[in-house]
């Protein structure tokens, strides 16, 4: 017998318990217990009923998703099919829910005939966030216990309800303070000597036929724009209206259908794939568990402008004091009062409370003489992007600062070795690249220098999760890893519109690829003129490698992006969306005729390949350097700090799906045109030529 399932005879009751730490999770030697103990249990004349629990604090957190195409053994039986024994079983079956119930483990709990719940459970079904839809029975048998409304908000939006609601809801048949197994037990005792024939949800008929008739295409009205491009929330929605309008055998069998289809699918594999990447980021291979990070207890952020305000809430938000340092009382306060209107906008949306604004403003200080910070235990500069002012800046630090104060940059490009260099601890330099706007963006790249210690590392990553945000670990070079993609792939947009595309065309392939916004409404919200300084930078770097004409000509105007209503587009009235320009096309098409380029048509499918490719290449790249650990950390990074669309998987695993002989074969030959923007990285070659992916790709 499978050593995930521990079963004891308490009188009369056979007590079924999953052991399969941590999550007790649905693996494939789970589902087979269950079934073998489910079966002995109705077949034993001695027992009367079953209780099914989990060990520890769980219950059963999902499916076993690392064995989602993993060939099935013969003898192991899916597991609606065990679902379905456990709910036409003669004998009644109580589901103790002990702790999570999520996902299959939610289905199990509901094939069982009653429920009982522990006062702290949690209990869902957040396949659709796998690009999935409940694959156990969850949209035919949560509809009838719940009712069509409730079902459609729990399953549609995968998120989780706690014990009082699902109690509430009927998904729960009641809440048990004391022993939960124990009152099981004496519960399936009870039903057994009732003479009552075992409650099998799929019989329960009365709630899925009391709803609004409309509420399928309210919610279809409702999450179709949000969700563009996912395929499950679609399903989930369809499913669940089947189980109103069919009988339950036929919609059990319409939702195993849908659910191996998206199960096998392109889609739900690349939302896969970033589940496990973004669990994966935490793990640094070099520095073990016996490194103890510094405690954070006060931070200071220098500079007062909108990332460094931003910064600032970040701390405010997770209850750590944090200092403003500005130059001038004027710039503070302005900053400040920046600060105070993005949280009293959260008040006025109902998104946070006037008490907790006043707590978090009370957090926020502002200063302009550096020895007001002099005790922080990190201090993260976020000035100007000058190498000078920088180095002037962390020298002071260094003369201010405790001695184990870490000292960190925002820098989006310089190199922060340089930077270190400049202080007497490089051991504690290091940076911390948040992305814009600081107190939204939840991705943070950690910068690791030549010389930062183990301890510095392991505290501003440990920092990343205290400030809510995803913290991955990247290498010093230009751009880092997000902007040295995103930078290579913007030039190659650019290109294109000097060739003979333009720039909302552009856009709109981009964006129906699933991104949030295109390269050039992205130039706009950043600013040309930073793009441009950026630029001026890597020019120094790259020397005579081709750049965008156009790019410099928009800039000369002064049409600099949203800050000045204009930029690629022209923004009226200070409007966030833009429209395309006609003084911009007109420029475009000079400026081509004066570089004595002959425009033609770029189809939908060329602006993709360049684009996307530009991005995979240049990611390979990145390996290649060691800029990021894992080409999963990279995938991490585009989709959190770029909107690279999650369903894609993120570039490297998107790369994999395309295949690498097709990508590298059209940067070969796009290197020709493009130079070293485009030349083929020797890791897409050499793993392109092998018939291997990033995904085989080990460091």
């Amino acid at each position: 017998m499978s050593d995930v399932i521990e079963f004891e005879k308490k009188g009369s009751i056979g007590v079924i318990i999953i052991n399969n730490p941590p999550a007790n999770a649905l693996s494939f030697a789970v589902v087979k217990g269950i079934g073998q103990r489910i079966t002995e249990c109705m077949e034993d004349n001695d027992c009367v009923g079953a209780v099914v629990t989990g060990a520890g604090k769980m219950f059963v957190a999902g499916a076993d998703i690392s064995e989602f195409n993993v060939p099935r053994p013969a003898d192991v039986p899916e597991l609606e099919d065990v679902i379905k024994a456990i709910e036409d079983a003669p004998k009644p079956v109580i589901a103790a829910v002990n702790g999570l119930a999520l996902g299959g483990g939610l289905e199990l709990a509901m094939g069982c005939h009653y429920r009982l719940g522990a006062p702290k459970i949690v209990v869902g079904q957040p396949e659709v966030k796998l690009g999935l839809i409940p694959g156990g029975g969850g949209t035919q048998r949560l509809p009838r216990l719940a009712g069509v409304a409730k079902a459609l908000e729990m399953i549609v939006e995968g998120e989780p309800i706690n014990a009082q609601d699902a109690l509430d809801h009927g998904v729960i048949d009641g809440v048990v303070e004391e022993d939960i197994v124990a009152r099981a037990i004496t519960f399936a005792e009870e039903k057994a000597v009732s003479g009552e024939a075992p409650r099998a949800t799929g019989k329960v008929e009365d709630k899925i036929g009391d709803f609004d008739a409309g509420i399928f295409d309210q919610w279809r009205d409702k999450t179709l724009p949000k969700t563009k491009g996912q395929d499950a929330p679609g399903e989930c929605i369809n499913c669940i209206e089947v189980a109103t309008n069919k009988p339950f055998a036929e919609g059990l069998k319409h939702e195993r259908k849908v659910f191996v289809e998206l199960r096998d699918g392109k889609k739900s594999k690349g939302m896969r794939h970033m589940f496990f990447a973004e669990r994966s980021v935490a793990k640094i291979p070099d520095i073990g568990r016996d490194i103890v990070p510094m405690d954070i207890n006060k931070a200071a952020i220098i500079g007062s402008g909108t990332m460094g305000g931003g910064i600032a809430m970040n701390f405010a938000n997770a209850g750590i004091p944090v200092v403003v340092v500005d130059v001038a009382q004027d710039a503070l306060d302005t900053g400040l009062g920046k600060v105070e209107s993005n949280y009293a906008g959260s008040v006025s949306r109902g998104r946070l409370t006037q008490e907790k604004m006043n707590d978090r403003m009370g957090l926020i200080r502002g200063t302009t003489d550096y020895a007001d910070i002099a005790d922080a235990d990190i201090v993260i500069e976020a000035v100007f992007e000058n190498m000078d002012l920088k180095k002037q800046i962390f020298g002071e630090l260094d003369k201010i600062c405790k001695p184990e104060t870490i000292l960190a940059s925002n820098t989006s490009t310089l190199d922060i070795n340089e930077i270190a260099e400049a202080t007497g601890r490089p051991g504690k330099v290091c940076g911390t690249h948040f992305f814009s706007p600081a107190n939204v963006m939840k991705l943070l790249e950690n910068v690791r220098t030549e010389k930062a210690s183990k301890e510095t590392i392991t505290t501003i990553m440990k920092l990343a999760g205290t400030l809510r945000k995803i913290g991955v670990l990247v290498g010093v070079g230009d751009g880092f890893v997000g902007n040295r993609m995103l930078h290579v792939a913007a030039r190659v947009a650019e290109f294109m519109v000097e060739e003979g595309a333009m720039p909302w065309q552009v856009d709109k392939v981009v964006t129906d690829y699933g991104f949030p916004m295109g390269p050039f409404q992205l130039n706009d919200l950043a600013g040309i003129d930073v793009r441009h300084a950026i630029r001026q930078e890597q020019m120094k770097l790259y020397g005579d490698r081709r750049q965008s004409v156009v790019l410099e000509n928009i800039y000369q105007t002064g049409r600099y992006g949203q800050k000045t209503n204009g930029g690629w587009y022209t923004y009226e009235g200070g409007s966030r969306k833009g429209t395309p320009e006609p003084e911009i096309e007109a420029m475009i098409l000079k400026t081509s005729e004066e570089m004595g380029v002959e425009r033609r048509e770029f189809s939908d499918e060329e602006i993709l390949e360049r684009y996307l490719y530009a991005i995979i290449n240049t990611g390979a790249m990145v390996l290649e350097e060691g800029l990021a650990i894992r080409p999963s950390d990279i995938d991490v990074i585009w989709n959190f700090g770029y909107g690279f669309p999650r369903y894609w998987g993120g570039p490297m695993f998107a790369a994999d799906l395309i295949g690498l002989p097709k990508i590298l074969d059209k940067v070969s030959e796009l290197h020709g045109e493009y130079g070293d923007w485009l030349k083929p990285s020797p890791l897409l070659k050499s793993l392109a030529e092998e018939d291997k992916g990033f995904g085989d790709f080990k460091g």
